[in-house]
């Protein structure tokens, strides 16, 4: 498409400076396929987590690509056999799912039989550099859309039209964080834990997945909410968002994180405990702590090499549930309106999470991100 397109191109890890905004072509969609013109994308850990390995040291690890999957827009052109939107519509972007397999059949979307091949998977020749001639080079189709650039090619199964949900551009870039972190947090509560009036909920890390769970859990009606970071900003705008109790993990003095939980939750532990910081540590506390017959509910993506041991004797006693989410179980055509419509009754203000930035500020982006400055940094493209 010529010099106008932009894409944030990893050639390498962002440790190494690898990450840069670069002039790129980008090819015409394929069956299946729409073109997108991004008007935002929000930034997530995910993106971090893939653009910070070496290549090659786990599968999904391999440059150059294009990452971002929380991506929205507006429709540019379709491939053949597209029916879910038309050139002109806005869209909201989401992860990937093949719709076909038996799991996908049966409602499990996020737990797709291909789910990584169609979202982490090998390299899927979308971009090629402006200065170069020749066919596509960088990879794209990262969760179906890499969304770090302001045109990029779009699998259909990752498309959301909204051109009955949003009613102005501003809303749309808002809404761009929807597929993929807040959904997640939120989905967590709604699908996976199923929580309601009854439980006692502990939301370990109060990222924009924790702080979106947090408020799923006041929409959920749960009786006690508990948010868990080490952030204090975090700890106030949990607060804020619904949280009855916080805990700030580095003020624990000698009171292990077990002890400081029990204190809150009638010394029983809470009913359904979110881990959404991947730390070994907490995750470790978190299943311990949980209360028999409760559920934990592994979110946050722990390191690659972490094994999980459990003494069986004990876990078969206590009857606990170790219950694994992507993407809060969530299938997006059905559950991003549901998270549209919350905003709109006033429940769901994700404003609040959320701070727009020109794309070309990535590295600033990132960096708040990181450091707590900003829970959800949202890139806009025009």
């Amino acid at each position: 498409m010529g010099s106008n397109v932009k894409a944030i191109v990893c050639h390498d890890t962002h440790a190494n400076g690898g990450w840069k905004m670069e002039s790129v072509d980008v090819r015409e969609p394929g069956e299946g396929e729409l073109l997108v013109e991004m008007v935002a994308s929000g930034v997530c850990h995910t993106d971090a987590l893939v653009g910070g390995l070496p290549s090659g040291a786990v599968p999904i690890a391999f440059y150059p690509r294009v990452l971002g999957h929380e991506g929205s827009g507006y429709v540019k052109s379709v491939g053949s056999g597209v029916t879910v939107a038309q050139p002109g519509d806005p869209v909201l972007l989401s992860f990937a799912f093949c719709d076909k397999c038996e799991i996908c059949r049966a409602g499990h979307h996020s737990n797709c039989n291909d789910f990584y091949e169609l979202n982490f998977g090998g390299p899927y020749k979308t971009f090629g550099l402006a200065s170069k001639s020749g066919e596509p080079e960088i990879s794209g189709a990262f969760f179906g859309q890499s969304s770090f650039a302001n045109f990029s090619i779009v699998r259909q199964c990752s498309v959301v039209n909204a051109k009955d949900l949003v009613r102005s551009k501003e809303e749309l870039q808002l809404f761009a964080p929807l597929g993929c972190g807040i959904q997640t947090g939120s989905g967590t509560v709604i699908n996976s834990a199923q929580a309601t009036e009854k439980d006692v909920i502990v939301i370990m890390g109060l990222g924009g997945v924790g702080l979106s769970a947090i408020m799923a859990a006041k929409i959920a009606g749960c009786q006690t909410i508990i948010g868990l970071d080490r952030i204090e900003s975090r700890l106030k705008l949990a607060t804020e968002l619904g949280a009855t109790h916080v805990i700030d993990g580095s003020k624990l003095g000698d009171k292990s994180l077990g002890d400081a939980i029990r204190e809150v939750t009638d010394g029983i532990g809470p009913s359904i405990t979110i881990d959404t910081s991947g730390a070994p540590p907490l995750i470790k506390a978190g299943i311990e702590f949980t209360r028999n017959s409760g559920k934990f509910i592994q979110v946050g993506s722990a390191p690659f090499d972490y094994n999980l041991e459990i003494n069986m004797s004990t876990f078969m006693v206590t009857g606990k549930q170790i219950i694994a989410a992507v993407e809060g179980q969530a299938y997006p055509p059905e559950f991003v309106p549901k998270m549209v419509q919350w905003y709109r009754e006033g429940k769901f203000p994700i404003d609040k999470l959320t701070k727009f930035m020109p794309a070309d500020d990535f590295e600033q982006a990132l960096k708040e991100m990181h450091d707590g400055t900003t829970v959800k940094p949202i890139l806009c493209w025009s």
